[in-house]
């Protein structure tokens, strides 16, 4: 075994494409490192009589070629880089040896200081890889690395790291969702493009508390109050975009939930493709699923709802403009999770009983999801207009209807117990 070396090691990223690398051990080290590698394009051959799931998963998909044996001596005969990491400590010493003497630069799980080579902490972010190595008198320290990737990592994702007179994005639009409201449910890129943007377009229902977090210089429009009245909101909203993308600054139109579910998202981005204007689509977290996770109700669950259907109950089933076929939704077993409804929920209600849906069917009512002033209202079917009334349910509010309302909240309802294990 080497000594500890204290001098530091020299950082360098290697270029693997198309070269051979040569893996010994099949375990969760090597499950850990396997994508990073495969990412790189590298010829990868993994060495070892078994693996985890996941690594013959890869092998099995041809992005690495296993032979199912133990190591043995030539193996890493025209290696660039090797990765030692089985539970064979004979066999890592042997490997080890056979890369220093063909000077194949050799990483060690097992031991880190006979070891040619060392793997950094690393993050990445919109095409950038962070790797920190930090060492001390007494060798090496990873979950210091580990924290100072991460704490980087972060900065950069969520702009707190960000470079303004270096700020590589063009000028355009992303159209952001911002998911159900609690301002840490937003994706790690959509907070990233925030950090980043000139001009924020956001919505009522977005995300609110993370305006605060914006730089001074940030120029926020809330879209409800964009002029040209009621029936000319969303043409001033299309071209408050493009105005300000035209200007060249960089939009974000920060949208509650995901922009393409009841956002009028895509005619957003159709009215900048229109104009020749560079859209970024950025999905958020739809309310129709979290929100009722977030009180206790599962969408499906096994033996009880096996599809889940969202509707927007915008429009009262007796108007003519509505596109829903509220006689099919009656028929479905699984579960109806309706957005933007609470007006309409009695004669969404009566609809559903008239074309054969049970009166006593399970509802709840999920006001201000995912926030502090989240609350909770269970009814029927039956009753659900009334409980509305009296309980003064108020928008924004997700509505589930299905048996899968009891799942979290009491005995399992009855039903056969399905015979294929689910995802997730």
């Amino acid at each position: 075994m080497a000594e500890y070396d204290e001098h530091p090691a020299y950082p360098v990223g290697l270029r693997l494409n198309g070269r051979r690398v040569v893996i010994v051990g099949g375990g969760q080290v090597a499950q850990r490192r396997l994508p990073a590698l495969i990412a790189t394009g590298a010829d990868i051959t993994l060495v070892s009589p078994s693996a985890t799931a996941s690594v013959e998963a890869m092998a099995d998909a041809g992005e690495i070629r296993w032979e199912r044996r133990r190591y043995q001596d030539g193996d890493l005969t025209d290696t660039w880089y090797a990765l030692v990491a089985s539970s064979d400590a004979a066999a890592n010493d042997a490997a080890s040896a056979e890369a220093e003497r063909t000077r194949t630069w050799c990483v060690r799980s097992d031991d880190a200081e006979a070891a040619t080579a060392w793997t950094p902490a690393t993050g990445r972010s919109e095409g950038i890889t962070i790797a920190v190595l930090t060492t001390t008198s007494h060798g090496r320290d990873p979950r210091h690395s580990a924290a100072v990737r991460d704490a980087i990592v972060e900065g950069l994702r969520d702009g707190t790291l960000a470079a303004p007179h270096h700020r590589t994005r063009a000028p355009g639009v992303a159209l952001v969702g911002g998911g159900p409201g609690d301002p840490d449910l937003i994706t790690v890129r959509g907070r990233r493009l925030l950090a980043e943007a000139d001009v924020v377009i956001a919505d009522r229902l977005g995300p609110r508390d993370l305006l605060d977090e914006l730089p001074p210089h940030v120029e926020v429009i809330d879209a409800a109050k964009i002029p040209y009245g009621r029936y000319m909101a969303q043409e001033a909203i299309n071209q408050a975009l493009i105005d300000h993308a035209k200007a060249g600054k960089s939009v974000v139109r920060l949208k509650g939930g995901d922009p393409f579910v009841f956002g009028r998202g895509m005619e957003e981005a159709q009215a900048l493709a229109a104009e020749g204007i560079a859209c970024t689509v950025v999905p958020g977290i739809s309310s129709s699923i979290s929100v009722p996770g977030a009180a206790g109700i599962p969408v499906t669950h096994r033996g009880v709802a096996h599809e889940f259907t969202v509707v927007s109950g915008h429009v009262a089933p007796e108007d003519p403009r509505s596109l829903v076929d509220w006689k099919a939704l009656a028929q479905l077993r699984g579960t109806l999770v309706l957005l933007m409804a609470v007006d309409k929920i009695g004669a969404i209600s009566r609809a559903l009983i008239a074309h054969g849906k049970s009166p006593e069917t399970p509802v709840a009512l999920v006001q201000e999801g995912t926030t502090a002033a989240q609350r909770r209202v269970d009814a029927t079917l039956a009753d659900v207009g009334e409980r509305v009334v009296a309980e003064d349910v108020r928008p924004p509010a997700v509505i589930v209807i299905g048996e899968v309302v009891g799942v979290g909240t009491g005995p399992e309802p009855a039903g056969p117990l399905d015979a294929e294990p689910l995802e997730g």
